[in-house]
């Protein structure tokens, strides 16, 4: 988190996230809160209005380098809907002039029009959530979209004056082969997004796939060819100039999604909406605060009608636990910097955990470069296991 002073106030930099809970169908796989009604949509936007307005103690002094409407579907949102919620967030607190805002979109529910609205109110960075450009695969996923829709979206972006495109692919599908996967990636490529989010299939609990593997009706690859999956989407990427920034993330030089990445540095940011989560910490400051908003319309729409913050839960956390997040995160992305762990939390890695660290190099998952401690994409596969050895007391 920066912080600087202007007329002798202190300032501090942070993100924004709003959860945008309506989808017009839930995808199979989704486990992140929301629902198939839309007619809760104006209930919703004035608690969002409240919720907003009670945070203004939180982030007094903030100003926002980053803001990023995700769900859910936003894209469901009208314009004036949209222009709403921007408007409330811009009287909580000031967009940094080069902010960075993101709203994510399906294909299934946006048109050239609508996307120039969303480019004339500021939005200047789009997720597309495609997932995969196999119809049979967008069929299984419950996804409302096709391959020809994925296409036409991405090009209507651009042509609405979108120039940071990201989009979202799903990897390790059941039954998916390397060329199957590969496909999909090419397509992809061929459509020269700025960003890519391959993510591996995770089988989460309380969804229609978990119940289908329960069943046997599906059945998910094993580790060896998700690993495999994995590794040839690393290579492809690679090959094609993507940085591979994250486990999942890859960017053109350049066009890394900077409000994810404060996720993995330990910037401050406010999430507001039904299940979103906040986490506030100051530079040289003891703790950090993090707490989630309830994952219901109705109780959240209800705590806020009678002035009430809508939390799920609240934690503090200590300079201990910040540090063990800091390693976790640290190897999740761009890497350690044993230097900045000291400095910031006033630890250093024990002799333990350097001697796993000559370990991990010698096997070959992990490199250190220019004072950093970096997976390799070898070392990508096994990063929880990597960081439980390095997390000791």
């Amino acid at each position: 988190m920066m912080d600087d002073r202007t007329d002798g106030k202190a300032r501090w930099s942070g993100g924004l996230y709003v959860h945008v809970p309506f989808c017009e169908r839930k995808c199979v796989y989704c486990d992140f809160f929301s629902v198939e009604s839309l007619e809760p949509i104006e209930e919703y936007l004035s608690a969002l209005g409240e919720e907003i307005r009670m945070s203004a103690d939180s982030v007094r002094g903030m100003h926002a380098a980053t803001v990023y409407l995700g769900g859910g579907t936003p894209s469901l949102l009208s314009p004036a809907q949209l222009d709403r919620v921007l408007a409330n967030l811009r009287e909580l607190v000031p967009f940094d002039p080069g902010a960075e805002i993101t709203i994510e979109v399906n294909p299934g529910t946006v048109t050239l029009q609508s996307l120039r609205n969303m480019r004339e109110l500021g939005f200047n960075r789009l997720s597309i959530g495609i997932q995969s450009f196999d119809d049979a695969e967008l069929k299984f996923l419950g996804r409302i979209h096709t391959a020809d829709d994925a296409r036409r979206c991405i090009s209507d972006a651009r042509a609405a004056g979108f120039d940071n495109i990201s989009i979202d692919l799903i990897v390790s599908l059941p039954g998916q082969d390397e060329e199957r996967c590969a496909s999909s990636l090419r397509e992809a490529l061929s459509l020269e997004p700025q960003h890519i989010s391959a993510y591996t299939l995770i089988v989460e609990d309380h969804t229609p796939l978990a119940q289908w593997v329960k069943a046997g009706q599906v059945k998910p690859n094993d580790e060896h060819r998700e690993a495999a999956l994995y590794e040839k989407t690393m290579a492809m990427l690679d090959r094609a100039g993507y940085e591979h920034y994250e486990v999942s993330n890859y960017a053109r030089p350049g066009f890394r999604s900077r409000h994810n990445s404060s996720y993995w540095t330990h910037t401050a940011y406010l999430g507001l909406g039904p299940s979103a989560h906040s986490f506030l910490w100051k530079e040289g400051a003891a703790q950090a605060r993090r707490w989630s908003n309830v994952r219901s319309i109705g109780r959240y729409c209800d705590q806020l009608r009678r002035r009430e913050r809508p939390l799920e839960r609240e934690e503090s956390l200590d300079a201990g636990q910040l540090f063990d997040e800091a390693v976790f995160l640290g190897l999740r992305s761009d890497g350690l910097d044993p230097a900045l762990l000291s400095r910031r939390w006033g630890r250093d890695l024990t002799m333990r955990q350097h001697e796993t660290v000559r370990e991990i190099c010698n096997e070959g998952w992990a490199v250190v470069e220019d004072g950093r401690i970096r997976l390799t994409a070898r070392g990508f596969l096994l990063c929880d296991e990597i960081c439980a050895r390095l997390m000791v007391p």
